[in-house]
Formats: C-alpha cells, structure tokens, sequence
C-alpha cells in the first residue's frame, strides 16, 4: 500500500486465531463501540505490505468477542494464514462526526502550543487510560526544559483549551516545565 492509500485508510482492528473448521476467525476491534467494526465494508486485510478486498458474509459475538466468517475463505487454513492480519477500512467510510469532536487520527502532527505560545512540539501518538486519554507530544527538539516528550492529559476545558482544525493547533493550559 502506498502512503496515499495508507493515509486514506485506518486501521479499526485486527484478526486472530482461526474459530473453528469452516473459515471463522476471532475479530478483536479497535472501535469506540466494538461491535461498530461490522458497520463497515468491505475491509482491507493487510499482511506483509499486501492489502485484499475482504467481506464479512457472517458475523456474531462469542464469548466476550466477536467471530467472523469472509466469504473468500472456506476452511480452516485459510483462515490459519489471515492470523494477526491488521483491519483496515476507507476513511472516507467513517462516519462525520458533530462539530467540536474529530478522530485521534486528526490529532497526529498537529502543533501543541501554551496559552502564553510556548511550542511544546507535535502530537506524535494518543494514548487511552481509564479515566483520560493523554497526548504524546514529542519536541521539535530537546527544548530549554529538557524535555524530548511530554504526556498531556487531554481534558478539555481545563488543560486543552482549543483545537483548531484549520491552523492544525492545539492551545493547552499546561506548564512547559512539566
């Protein structure tokens, strides 16, 4: 996949051990809501650099997951060779999201600056905790605080003060020495 198409895709979840003889595998999702991966299709499975066209034919909840059945494969090992392939799908098939909210995905290299200017760097990577999702922000460089990272807790109103899509710029309440 080129990085044209990389960047018009996202990955939403990830295949696991074969279910059964007849070509079910488990589904593990990346969703907000696990069982919303089914809303998709058709999904891109990629291995080794190599992404396919698949379509789910049958899907149902087992256990605490979810098992799939595509109608490219028949049996068990074929289903053997999909094992821990990622799931990707079109961006343009996600869903628009009201006015204020946007995907992680849109966050990745925005700027990071203080409510006095300071540039604390780019968002490099989200991370998801229990009670808060946090950003990584890597510096443009080791800044005058020494910092190469920092982790900011993304809570709006008290430390993310603005995003703004357009000038890609994140204004937070939050001391660079920290």
């Amino acid at each position: 996949m080129s990085q044209q198409e990389q960047a018009s895709t996202i990955v939403v979840g990830k295949l696991g051990a074969p279910y059964g003889i007849k070509g079910w595998l488990k589904v593990h999702s990346f969703t907000d809501d696990p069982q919303g991966i089914f809303d998709f299709s058709p999904w891109l499975i990629g291995q080794q650099g190599k992404w396919q066209t698949f379509e789910v034919s049958d899907w149902r909840r087992h256990n605490k997951g979810f098992i799939a059945k595509f109608a490219q494969i028949n049996d068990r090992d074929q289903a053997m060779a999909m094992t821990n392939a990622e799931i990707s799908v079109e961006v343009a098939q996600l869903p628009e999201l009201p006015e204020g909210e946007f995907y992680w995905r849109d966050l990745i290299g925005m700027a990071v600056v203080t409510t006095k200017g300071y540039d604390l760097g780019q968002v490099d990577d989200l991370m998801e905790t229990g009670s808060n999702d946090v950003l990584v922000v890597k510096a443009n460089s080791k800044d005058a605080f020494g910092k190469g990272e920092r982790l900011i807790p993304f809570l709006t109103d008290s430390v993310i003060i603005n995003v703004d899509h357009d000038e890609r710029q994140i204004t937070v309440d939050w001391d660079p020495g920290f």
